[in-house]
């Protein structure tokens, strides 16, 4: 019996009436209560709205290790730490104009190509200095040829002219590295082409692959029409993951419900991957459906990976409980589980959060282990925690060592924990050895330093930033949009982010991001400039994105910020086709012009 059975059977069963999640409405519940299965995990049951404002935002304390931008086919097989594998610069032909928030997520997963053979992806084996084997990425001649020329259509019809083989091994390694560029539209194109022009032989796979990057390059309603035309008998459980996955990504709680349940009916094997995208889901919609989907688990013997761990300590820290917190970390090492160092990250941030400092050096200690040389890629968890504690020699020493070694990962790590230190020279140091190194503007650790001017309202400093990546030859895009719009906002200059937006968009076939808009839109809300909230909200349908609750909700806030009545709203989202929930009915209430108080009626005015 697995230890998800063993933590729920501490309590009596009962049966409970039915969850509203259909799934697993008719299981006897092996608890007293539902509210006593939330305190066992340090779940909080109330009632009360989750946030529709910040919804939005793929930013979440659980996405980072349940894997929600993993491919399903490799999300259970490879659930471990990228320790061995060096990050490589995103540059920004890869960045710009990717419509999500991701770049500027640490680590929401890494997106790779839907393939669990690792033969396909072949490795080659070299010596390192001291003569040890050190495993590289081998090249790839047809990737390397995308992104010289940024013309996946005429590179691969150069290829084909020339006679070269398209193998599944050559297009599986140029779509993983793509996908780690971020370069997702490419990738799309290449699957395209191989489809409509060749007799490539495709895989499950390789659909499912395609699929996730439909999803992701236009929209959940593409990629289930792509999933129809998929051959029936490549229809299988993978491709069903994947976009269930992406369900979970983009927060559509009733497709990725049905499509749970479609799979059941359809006999595909309840895997571990659905169940963390459900336990994912929920944690952001409806908490109250998280022990449905434990209990599943047990019912169906379905043994937790590491993110199901790490999803119930985190829960357990986040509600204070740190005893509840080590005796699931018990649990996960009597299960054979061992502790990887974003764990152990975990672990001393809740212990930091606690006030037990000491108990939080000492696992701090631990993720150093026998040495940086033996593991240099635990320096991008241990300087954040070392920046936390206030630690400026240990952040030194950590970041002297990252600047030898310049592993991505690690100098991203380096520069957010000098900003949280306001040392702000030794950031930009950090970042000026990277751009020497790489010969170019890595985009991601330019992102960090950019966040740490817009927290600190360095709007001269950011400016300048911006500047000197646009000299360098960068198309600047949606998300360097993004990050100036955010920059002015902290400075208290929504009126130039807006401006920014609208000077961008002009001549340009990029729209802006999601999130810059709700960016400026939520500042509006809170100034009770009803004018220029409905400004922006009228621009974003201009701009192709369907209006919302988040967007109602914000534009409500305004009216009731400026003690302005909102006229004919409600017939407004009922053409929109969105309908308030408790909350947004709430404030609809309060900004009813034809809404009566107490008073009134009694006085029949």
């Amino acid at each position: 019996m697995y230890s998800i059975s063993k933590i729920l059977r501490r309590s009596p069963r009962l049966s409970l009436a039915p969850s509203s999640f259909g799934a697993v409405s008719k299981i006897d519940i092996s608890v007293g209560v539902k509210e006593s299965v939330f305190r066992a995990y340090g779940l909080s049951s109330s009632d009360k709205p989750q946030g529709l404002i910040r919804r939005y935002s793929v930013r979440d304390v659980f996405s980072r290790f349940i894997g929600i931008n993993k491919l399903s086919s490799v999300a259970d097989a490879n659930d471990r730490g990228d320790e061995g594998e060096e990050g490589v610069p995103v540059t920004a032909d890869v960045v710009e104009g990717v419509e999500d928030d991701s770049v500027f997520v640490s680590e929401l997963g890494s997106d790779v190509d839907a393939c669990d053979d690792d033969d396909v992806l072949e490795t080659e084996v070299e010596l390192s200095s001291k003569g040890q084997a050190k495993k590289t990425r081998a090249r790839c001649e047809l990737y390397d040829s995308i992104v010289a020329y940024k013309s996946v259509k005429h590179v691969l019809q150069q290829w084909v002219k020339e006679g070269k083989d398209l193998s599944q091994t050559e297009v599986s390694l140029a779509v993983h590295n793509l996908r780690k560029r971020r370069s997702y539209a490419m990738c799309l194109q290449l699957w395209e082409w191989l489809r409509a022009n060749t007799q490539f032989e495709f895989t499950e796979a390789n659909y499912a692959s395609q699929l996730d990057l439909v999803a992701k390059v236009h929209s959940l309603q593409k990629a289930e029409a792509f999933l129809n035309d998929i051959p029936e008998s490549f229809r299988g459980e993978v491709v069903y993951r994947t976009l269930l996955a992406n369900c979970v990504l983009k927060l559509h709680v009733k497709r990725a419900e049905d499509l749970f349940n479609k799979m059941r009916e359809l006999k595909f094997p309840t895997s571990v991957f659905a169940c963390n995208q459900l336990l994912l889901l929920y944690s952001k919609h409806d908490r109250k459906k998280i022990p449905d989907v434990l209990l599943l688990m047990e019912k169906e013997n379905i043994k937790p990976t590491r993110g199901t761990y790490q999803f119930l300590i985190n829960s357990k820290g986040l509600s204070g409980d740190i005893d509840g917190m080590d005796k699931l970390v018990e649990t996960m090492k009597e299960e054979g589980n061992v502790l990887a160092p974003e764990i152990q990250a975990m672990l001393a941030r809740h212990y930091l959060r606690a006030g037990l400092k000491e108990r939080a050096e000492e696992v701090m200690k631990e993720i150093e282990g026998e040495g940086l040389n033996q593991t240099p890629w635990v320096c991008r968890s241990l300087l954040p925690l070392y920046a936390d504690v206030g630690d400026k020699e240990s952040v030194r020493r950590l970041s002297r060592f990252v600047e030898q070694t310049l592993r991505y990962d690690n100098c991203i790590a380096a520069i957010k924990a000098w900003g949280k230190l306001k040392e702000f020279e030794e950031a930009e140091s950090v970042f000026d050895k990277l751009v020497e190194k790489y010969k170019l503007v890595p985009m991601l650790p330019y992102f960090s330093l950019m966040e740490i001017y817009t927290e600190n309202k360095m709007l001269t400093k950011g400016k300048n930033l911006v500047k000197r990546v646009a000299s360098a030859g960068v198309k600047i895009g949606p998300s360097t949009w993004h990050a100036l719009v955010k920059l002015y906002i902290k400075a208290g200059e929504v009126g130039k982010a807006e401006m920014i937006l609208n000077k961008a968009t002009k001549d340009n076939k990029m729209r802006p991001l999601f999130i810059s808009y709700m960016a400026i839109l939520e500042e509006y809300a809170k100034r009770g400039d009803v004018h220029n909230a409905e400004k922006v909200f009228l621009r974003m349908k201009r701009a192709g994105y369907a209006a919302q609750l988040m967007q109602y909700e914000n534009v409500l806030l305004a009216y009731s910020n400026a003690k302005a009545p909102a006229y004919g709203m409600s017939e407004r989202m009922k053409v929109d086709n969105v309908f308030p929930n408790k909350s947004l009915a709430a404030k609809l209430a309060q900004v009813d012009p034809f809404r009566k108080s107490p008073v009134s009626v009694l006085l029949d005015e």
